[in-house]
């Protein structure tokens, strides 16, 4: 009897995409426990690119000539990704479903096509005529947009190797599949195949690739961890479906900052870029005094932005207090309450306490520290805060109040609309170079709530 050539099999993680010949409980390259999953490898795997020229050259003999890169017009969108897109990147765009990350690719494509830059956006999850449709919606018109609809990682990058394409959009990552493989699209192996052939042939032709990747539910890029590693810069695309703004922020950039944020708003004719945050968060703050309410400044990358945060004190009535947080780590709450009844003696542990930044914003700023406090102390004391008064401050397990940086920023957002008064760590009033407005420094949290609640 004669049987047929014995197929190849090995498990990879989930998580990291570690290959391990034979199933086991814990992934030995990442710890995670039953993330194994049982994959057919090919016999022989035929690289589709040949492999690019070595090059050798001493540091001060490379020339940064050709390092120029592309700019879409978009300075949310050029912000992130350290101001220009420089050629033979490969960015990871990751998002929540619906978010509108293929909207927000689309906008960019005929952005870049606006400055005569050929663009080839290759969509695995939509003909078309559904990309038209879209199109049509956004009053793209794309004359040096190519749009391809395919699933097949070889004709993709044949596409893309024939092409005289700069920029090139692959919506998404999950959806390309390799002949090679007989596993299904989106699985460890795909993926993890799909990005490296796209990336080596992003190296080679000096060609630009965005990748969208899915998210699962803990908000990480799905398949392979190590897929974040291979690409040169990873953003999210963030919001609430509640709220109309969405965020853009680089969590790695190796040729730029991972603090930057583009902010836009969602509108029926597709997203729109926000020039001035603090007035878009502070948009509906009153001008009239309310407990519970305080306003601090921010600085995402270098850009300052004033948010304004809301806090609701009440009697518990149901055995445990509540705790529910709002845009800031429920931990890190829990942690202030229990430094505001030690420290100033308020009896947090009978009440329930709700915080929330407007705007459904997520943050993790330390400066966050002595507004929520703020607002917590107003809510339960029933005193309103001057609403033209800014408060920044980290706080410490013992009470004192520490300095922040980039205070000089903060201070002259706070100046441009229209805040007199700024309460602020002592450490940092000498180091305020321009005081256009009132400082008042403070040192702990006793003496920082005597001062704005009186």
């Amino acid at each position: 009897m004669i049987t047929g050539k014995k197929v190849k099999t090995a498990y990879f993680c989930s998580h990291c995409g570690t290959e391990h010949a034979k199933w086991q409980g814990q992934c030995r390259g990442c710890g995670q426990w039953n993330c194994l999953i049982e994959e057919k490898v090919p016999a022989s795997k035929s690289s589709l690119r040949a492999v690019a020229a070595c090059e050798k050259k001493k540091l001060s003999e490379i020339s940064l000539d050709s390092a120029s890169g592309y700019r879409s017009g978009i300075d949310e969108f050029d912000r992130v990704l350290g101001g220009q897109l420089l050629p033979g990147t490969t960015v990871l765009l990751g998002g929540e479903p619906g978010i509108g990350k293929s909207t927000l690719l689309l906008q960019a494509a005929d952005a870049y096509s606006q400055q005569n830059i050929p663009v080839a956006y290759i969509t695995g999850e939509e003909s078309l005529a559904q990309i038209k449709l879209r199109a049509s919606r956004l009053k793209i018109y794309g004359e040096n947009i190519t749009v391809i609809s395919s699933n097949s990682l070889e004709e993709s990058v044949n596409i893309l190797d024939s092409g005289n394409f700069a920029v090139a959009f692959v919506d998404s990552i999950q959806t390309i599949s390799s002949a090679q493989f007989e596993s299904p699209p989106g699985t460890v192996s795909q993926v993890r195949e799909a990005a490296s052939q796209l990336i080596a042939l992003a190296r080679s032709k000096v060609l630009a690739i965005f990748l969208v990747g899915h998210v699962t539910k803990d908000g990480m890029v799905a398949g392979p961890k190590v897929l974040e590693h291979m690409v040169d810069t990873v953003v999210y695309f963030e919001g609430d479906s509640a709220h109309l703004y969405r965020m853009l922020r680089a969590v790695k950039n190796r040729f730029g900052s991972i603090s930057e944020i583009g902010l836009f708003e969602m509108l029926p004719e597709g997203l729109t870029q926000v020039s001035n945050p603090s007035s878009f968060f502070l948009s509906n703050h009153s001008t009239e005094p309310r407990t519970g309410s305080v306003v601090t400044g921010i600085c995402e990358g270098s850009r300052p932005i004033l948010v304004e945060i809301q806090a609701l004190v009440t009697t518990a009535n149901y055995g445990n207090p509540q705790r529910v947080a709002g845009g800031i780590d429920n931990k890190r709450l829990a942690l202030l309450l229990a430094i505001l009844e030690k420290r100033c003696g308020y009896p947090m542990s009978t009440n329930d306490v709700f915080v929330s930044l407007a705007g459904g914003l997520r943050l993790s700023e330390p400066a966050l520290d002595l507004p929520i406090l703020t607002a917590i102390a107003s809510s339960l004391l029933n005193r309103s805060v001057d609403p033209e008064t800014l408060l920044v401050g980290e706080v410490g397990l013992s009470g004192e109040v520490r300095g922040v940086t980039m205070i000089d920023r903060r201070l002259s957002e706070a100046h441009r609309m229209g805040f007199t008064t700024m309460i602020l760590p002592q450490a940092n009033v000498s180091q305020v170079s321009n005081r256009q407005i009132k400082l008042v420094g403070v040192t702990n949290i006793q003496s920082a709530l005597d001062v704005i609640l009186g």
